[in-house]
């Protein structure tokens, strides 16, 4: 009920209430006999999901596979030449024309067509093309080569897609620098006209190209360092951090006279490079200044201590020194710690034009299984820090270890959407045997999985109305969950958080306080837990606590969550096809489109249709090609003839003058199987569908086949009792609010002891605002605040958004108070208020003394964090299975460039 006078509800709830006289009710009576009630078996639940995906996968596993071995075959069969000319197609610069309309070098006539599979963007999928970065000369003969030579990719990307018409975008990023995606697009430069897309800076290819390991980065701020030396330091420490991800390990030591940690709370450990500590560095590195003599010797064993001392990936082991000349008698430091096994490799970058310390910074890589570079100008530095990547591949690259990796979560790159992506990625070798000991990296190939497309296969309806499926990688990092919430609102435009992708499972599931949950998960473990779980039905005030919560996970990294109650169990009917057809093609019903019925992106002719459309297609035999889901369909036809009755009773009331007041806008009924009947009481010449889902259930995107939240907050309210909900028309503010929908928000803190409980609920994901005055470059990584008031929450100018952990309070209503009436002191003001509860409802009548203003007695608290304690905690992870570290065949002779 959407509108309306009170005493036109109460004529609507005697109607209804009066069941003899309730279709619905009848209509259920008759079918009785063909209902099932069975309990939900969640091991049951979480295996078969857990093996359908393992299913789904697996298929984008093989295509992965086929293209690895079609490049590395064109490889073998490639004769490098240096004096190739080759015009490829260049994804920023096809379909351009010069002055004369002629086609520009390097573009061509590339036909694009929109394409609803990939997010409606005009793509061409009969061929790839190639995006360069902007850094990277498109006519390099190592570009052309490799443009030329991965030509071969273009039948497999096409068979890929054939055998497999789920898959999105498959890709190779070559060692070279270049990007060859099918489909093709034309490739958007940034607001700046340039490309900073580097493909191997991309967590796929870092990942795939090298196993895990722990860095040292070592920076000079010796006095001689002043100047572009140090700016072109900086940018190289951030492009390393650039190429590290969530199973790395690093830390940041700066020397002159001294050492000095970059971040005192990190000193002597070494702490994962995930995304948070990543920018942490970032905002360090840049407070750093130059002044005395640069001492290496010290800054080394310290770093040599960490490695030997401190457990981080396990794995590889390296020392990044960073210096425009290193002087000092270094070399007993090397046979003290690291010769003669040699286990920790050092790589060095020589800052600056000149070059007269050149031989001893190049002497240390040498002897110490690294890589020597000189970087004399910012250009210089992507290309010569993915060097020692290239280097901690050889192992793997010479013993042909065809690893496979997913990543974390990200915001899809290519399509420059918000939708969550995974990629599965695998690395491409030379097969030549001339370049066999030097163990050469073609590249990575890969595609991307949309999470969404993932957790489709987690079907909601068979978990309950508050029930739900998650991921999580071996770090504990979340890659879906329904509470995750990885976007911000910056004015009118949703941004990605900083922090997005490395959400932890505690932040979410935080009623699990000793991380029994997460540990088990993050082991791998399968089993069942129980939890009592506090939660929000909305983003209004109003909570309420779920009863004893059941879940069960496996397969390292899926959970579903099951709650007792409404959800324990599911019910369902056997009704004919036939009938079913007919009450499912009503006008006065539809079935929610955002769920899936049927699969219709499979084949391109079916994008178009909706949910219904593909549901009576597929049920009258049109087309029995599509794949759909027998179970939920069974369901929807059973609620269609169940709730069949609905239209000529509300028609009826409709037309019968008495039966019906003005003031009601919609009656409508919702199901189990998201499906929906309406009739709508005003507007009728319009008699447009009402959807399942309303726009606000629909503002979180990451949240697939959701129950709305009057479904929700109606499940498991008393029986025989109304609910009202006033849905948000808007959302003020740039934050998020805690209000009540109904009672004014200054009385909060009236009604704590008076019919609500007060419990507190957190937020691990809010965004608080930070003046952009105050704010120091080692941003506070906990701030705790309570939200009382709406003022709090209106941005002021110059106020900038930061990821922080928050406390507010949260009302659970209490039933038992029927009327109080008390006095509150405000100040030197009191405040007198009357509460009274509406019969049979959710309804408070609140009455208020408004001469006393109360609000300012409650602003919001802030609590100062132990920073070093939460910035030093390392959460328990499990290490990927795979390491390369050393191979006997490897030559360490080709250790700086010629």
């Amino acid at each position: 009920i959407q509108s309306g006078s009170l005493s036109t509800v109460r004529k609507i709830e005697n109607t209804v209430t009066n069941e003899p006289t309730v279709p619905v009710f009848k209509k259920y009576k008759e079918v009785e006999g063909m209902v099932k009630i069975e309990e939900v078996d969640g091991e049951e639940l979480v295996k078969k999901f857990a093996e359908e995906m393992e299913e789904m996968l697996g298929r984008k596993m093989k295509s992965v596979k086929r293209l690895a071995e079609a490049a590395e075959d064109a490889d073998l069969y490639h004769e490098y030449n240096e004096t190739l000319e080759f015009e490829y197609f260049n994804s920023m610069l096809i379909n351009s024309v010069d002055e004369d309309g002629n086609s520009v070098s390097l573009g061509g006539e590339f036909p694009l067509e929109k394409n609803e599979h990939f997010d409606k963007l005009p793509v061409n999928t009969q061929l790839s093309n190639i995006q360069v970065p902007t850094n990277v000369y498109n006519r390099d003969p190592a570009i052309l080569n490799g443009a030329y030579m991965s030509e071969a990719l273009n039948d497999v990307f096409i068979d890929n897609f054939k055998k497999d018409p789920t898959l999105t975008w498959q890709y190779f990023g070559s060692a070279t620098g270049f990007f060859r995606l099918y489909p093709g697009i034309q490739w958007i430069p940034d607001e700046n006209g340039v490309v900073t897309f580097d493909c191997r800076n991309r967590n796929w290819y870092i990942q795939a190209a090298t196993s895990p390991k722990d860095v040292i980065i070592v920076v000079d701020v010796s006095g001689s360092m002043k100047g572009l030396r140090l700016t072109i330091a900086k940018h190289t420490i951030n492009t390393i951090l650039d190429t590290l991800g969530e199973n790395d390990f690093v830390n940041i030591i700066a020397y002159s006279d001294y050492v000095r940690y970059v971040e005192p709370c990190f000193k002597g450990t070494l702490v994962q490079a995930d995304l948070d500590n990543r920018e942490h560095f970032k905002l360090l590195i840049e407070e750093l200044h130059v002044k005395g003599e640069g001492k290496v010797k010290k800054a080394m064993k310290e770093s040599f201590k960490i490695l030997n001392e401190v457990c981080g990936s396990l794995c590889n082991q390296a020392i990044m020194l960073i210096t425009d000349g290193a002087m000092e008698d270094f070399q007993d430091v090397f046979e003290e710690f690291n010769w003669p096994e040699r286990r920790v490799r050092v790589f060095t970058y020589l800052i600056g034009r000149e070059v007269t310390f050149a031989e001893n910074v190049k002497w240390i890589a040498c002897n110490n299984k690294g890589y020597y570079t000189h970087v004399s100008t910012l250009a210089d530095v992507q290309e010569n820090v993915m060097e020692y990547l290239h280097v901690l591949s050889r192992p793997m690259v010479i013993n042909h270890d065809h690893d496979i990796i997913w990543t974390e979560a990200y915001m899809d790159t290519v399509a420059q959407s918000l939708l969550l992506m995974t990629s599965v990625a695998m690395p491409v070798f030379s097969k030549k045997k001339e370049t066999l000991s030097h163990g050469i990296l073609l590249g990575v190939v890969g595609t991307d999985v949309a999470l969404k497309e993932l957790m489709r296969l987690v079907s909601r309806y068979k978990l309950g109305v508050h029930g739900y499926g998650y991921l999580l990688t071996n770090n504990g990092y979340i890659l879906s969950h329904p509470d995750l919430r990885p976007l911000y609102k910056e004015g009118k435009k949703l941004k990605p958080k900083p922090n997005y992708n490395s959400v932890d499972l505690a932040e979410v599931e935080w009623e699990d306080t000793e991380e029994k949950l997460r540990t088990a998960m993050v082991k791998g473990e399968t089993g069942t837990m129980s939890l009592d779980v506090r939660t929000s039905v909305d983003k209004g005030v109003t909570r309420f606590i779920l009863p004893i919560t059941n879940v069960f996970f496996m397969f390292d990294s899926l959970g579903i969550v099951l709650t007792r109650g409404y959800g324990q169990y599911i019910f369902t009917g056997n009704v004919s096809v036939e009938e079913g057809l007919h009450d499912l093609m009503a006008p006065d019903l539809t079935i929610a489109n955002e769920w899936t019925y049927c699969e219709t992106d499979i084949d391109p002719a079916h994008r178009k249709l909706s949910q219904l459309q593909a549901v009576v297609r597929y049920l009258t035999g049109k087309e029995p090609d599509l794949e759909c889901d027998g179970h939920l369909l069974q369901q929807t036809l059973f609620d269609a003839v169940v709730t069949a009755p609905m239209e000529a009773y509300w028609t009826a009331l409709m037309l019968n003058t008495s039966g019906m007041e003005e003031g009601v806008e919609t009656a409508f009924l919702g199901t189990r199987s998201g499906l929906l009947r309406f009739q709508r009481y005003t507007g009728m010449e319009k008699r447009t569908a009402k959807s399942f889902l309303t726009s606000t259930d629909k503002e979180n995107m990451f949240t697939l086949d959701h129950f709305p939240v009057w479904y929700r907050r109606a499940s498991d309210y008393p029986a025989g009792q109304f609910l009202y909900y006033m849905p948000r028309q808007e959302t003020r503010g740039s934050g998020e609010i805690f209000t009540d929908e109904i009672l004014p928000e200054e009385q909060h803190h009236v009604l704590l002891c008076v019919c609500f409980l007060r419990v507190s609920l957190f937020d691990y994901q809010a965004m608080c605002k930070m003046n952009s005055h105050s704010v120091s470059s080692a941003r506070p990584l906990l701030s705790v605040c309570t939200v009382y008031s709406l003022s709090s929450a209106h941005k002021k100018r110059g106020d900038i958004l930061q990821p922080c952990d928050t406390e507010y309070p949260s009302f659970v209503y209490e039933p038992s108070v029927k009327e109080t009436n008390s006095i509150i002191k405000c100040g030197r003001c009191q405040k007198m208020f009357v509460v009274q509860q509406i019969p049979e409802s959710n309804l408070l009548m609140l009455v208020v003394q408004a001469d006393c203003d109360c609000s300012r007695q409650y602003p919001p608290l802030t609590m100062e964090p132990k920073e070093c304690d939460r910035m030093r905690y390392q959460k328990i992870r499990r290490r990927p299975e795979s390491c390369h570290a050393y191979h006997a065949q490897v030559s360490f002779s080709f250790c700086a460039l010629l």
